[in-house]
């Protein structure tokens, strides 16, 4: 049996323990001890784009292993790998979004084809990465800065002059938080930056299926047309321009 005295003691140990961990939990000291370098994570998806490409993944298996790499960033360093600091002082477009790209030649181990497309997209304010899709591609988004109010739709059918669309993700992006995007699920997607200048860090592998026929590039759309039934939208194809003129 514990005398009182005791027993208040431990209690207390037992609280200064808890708030400890939680202190270290909230600074996410614990996560920085487990997060693997800026060059393996790199070097993890690299694998992973060629799993992808040679079938040994799915489209959606792919975007499962992306979203739990994300996860593992350590956001600080990839923002020092890609030098956003340099990109930053690029003045950015009045309409739509900058596309930047970055060398990751200096990064040990990683092959001369990476098997992956890369850039960092930035927005002023009010303007958009503007609604659009992509067939035979997959894509992985990690916000590095500033803040995003992020729309996703899946494509579930492709007419004439339209698409049937269904949306998926409706929220807003914070630094650290990320969204993917398949031929099979959330293939639609459409960011506008809430901060004066935000950021979005982004990998694409394209023709990763020899079976899907659709044209590559940018499919524009109008995700605020006429609503159907069951949530559905029928979201008229846009040209690039036009796309811009009205959502970028």
């Amino acid at each position: 049996m514990q005398s009182r005295r005791e027993f208040h003691s431990r209690l207390l140990g037992s609280a200064i323990t808890f708030g400890l961990v939680e202190f270290l939990h909230t600074r996410n000291l614990f996560a920085d001890a487990v997060k693997p370098t800026v060059d393996k994570w790199f070097g993890e998806l690299t694998a992973m784009a060629r799993d992808l490409k040679d079938g040994k993944l799915t489209d959606l298996e792919f975007q499962t292993k992306m979203e739990d790499l994300y996860k593992q960033v350590d956001l600080k360093a990839l923002c020092g790998l890609v030098k956003l600091d340099d990109v930053e002082k690029k003045p950015l477009p009045d309409s739509g979004a900058a596309n930047v790209g970055f060398d990751l030649s200096k990064v040990a181990g990683l092959p001369a084809n990476l098997g992956f497309g890369k850039q960092i997209f930035g927005c002023k304010k009010g303007k958009s990465i503007v609604p659009h899709g992509h067939a035979n591609m997959c894509t992985g988004f990690i916000v590095l800065k500033g803040k995003w109010h992020g729309k996703h739709y899946d494509r579930v059918e492709t007419h004439k002059d339209h698409y049937v669309i269904k949306p998926t993700i409706d929220r807003e992006f914070e630094p650290g938080d990320l969204s993917t995007i398949s031929d099979h699920k959330d293939n639609i997607h459409w960011f506008r930056s809430l901060s004066d200048a935000a950021y979005i860090f982004n990998v694409h592998v394209i023709g990763y299926d020899p079976t899907i026929k659709d044209a590559g590039g940018r499919l524009y759309l109008d995700p605020e047309g006429e609503k159907l039934s069951g949530g559905l939208v029928k979201a008229l194809k846009m040209s690039s321009a036009d796309c811009h003129k009205k959502y970028g």
